[in-house]
C-alpha cells in the first residue's frame, strides 16, 4: 500500500472540497486553518461527523467566463487531508489542524444540495525512484541546493539538514520542502500533480536553481513553518 494512502482503506471516494486561491496542501504536512464562512462551517461540521476528511484544492488563476451559478474552476489534482485537531469557537467558527494524507484526482463534482462543494475523487499512488542510487543522487542534489537557499539562515539550514539525515523517503522530503518554501503557488500545484518521485524532485531542484533569491539575504519576511492560520 502506498504510504500516502494509509488510513484511507475504507475511503468512499467522496470528499468535501475546500478551494483556496493561494494555498496548496501536500501529503505529510500539517496546515492550520481558520474557518469562518457559513458554507465552510457546515462543511467542517459534516466532516467531523463523518470521516474527518477535507480535500484542499487550488482555484485556477486564469479568469474564465462562467455561467451564473457555476463554481469557480479548480485544478483537478487535490490533496486529501484529515482533521486531527479542532477547536470550535463560541460563535461557530473553527480552528483546525489538517494533516495532508494523499494525492487525489477529481473525477466529477457531486450535487448534494449543501452550501459547500463535494467531489468524487480517485487516490493517486506514487511512482518510486528507479533505483536507490538515483534516489540518493537526487537527495544529495536537493540538500546542496537547499544549503544555498538558506545560506543566510544557519538555524533553518540546520533544521533542514536534520530532515535530510532522517529516514524520510525522497518523496516525503520533496513534499515537505514544496509546502514550506516560498515557491509560486502554481509551481506548488505542479509539484503536487507529479506522482513520479524522481520527476517531482527534479522539478523542485529546477525551481530552486531558477529562483535562488527569496531566502538569501532577502529583506522580505520569511514564511513561517508551520504558517499562521489561513483565512478561507
Amino acid at each position: 500500500m502506498n504510504p500516502e494512502s494509509v488510513g484511507l482503506v475504507d475511503f468512499s471516494g467522496e470528499v468535501c472540497l475546500f478551494p483556496l486561491p493561494n494555498m496548496v496542501l501536500f501529503p505529510h504536512v500539517v496546515q492550520p486553518l481558520h474557518i469562518f464562512e457559513p458554507r465552510y462551517r457546515q462543511m467542517v461540521c459534516d466532516s467531523l461527523a463523518g470521516d474527518r476528511l477535507i480535500a484542499m484544492s487550488l482555484l485556477c488563476q486564469k479568469n474564465e467566463l462562467m455561467e451564473i451559478g457555476q463554481h469557480p474552476p479548480i485544478h483537478p489534482v487535490v490533496c486529501v487531508g484529515r482533521i486531527f485537531r479542532e477547536e470550535r469557537l463560541p460563535d461557530g467558527r473553527f480552528n483546525l489542524l489538517l494533516h495532508g494524507v494523499a494525492r487525489a484526482r477529481v473525477i466529477e463534482e457531486i450535487n448534494t444540495g449543501k452550501m459547500y462543494r463535494m467531489a468524487q475523487v480517485e487516490l493517486l499512488d506514487e511512482i518510486p525512484a528507479a533505483s536507490k542510487d538515483s534516489e540518493a543522487g537526487l537527495r544529495g542534489s536537493l540538500l546542496q541546493q537547499i544549503d544555498t537557499w538558506f545560506g543566510s539562515q544557519p538555524e533553518a539550514r540546520t533544521q533542514i539538514r536534520k530532515l535530510f539525515k532522517s529516514d524520510l523517503p525522497l518523496g516525503t522530503l520533496a513534499d515537505i520542502l514544496a509546502f514550506a518554501l516560498p515557491l509560486d503557488v502554481e509551481v506548488k500545484q505542479e509539484l503536487l500533480e507529479l506522482v513520479d518521485i524522481e520527476d517531482r524532485a527534479e522539478m523542485l531542484l529546477t525551481s530552486l536553481r531558477e529562483n535562488p533569491a527569496p531566502l538569501v539575504d532577502s529583506p522580505k519576511p520569511r514564511r513561517k513553518f508551520p504558517p499562521d492560520f489561513s483565512l478561507n
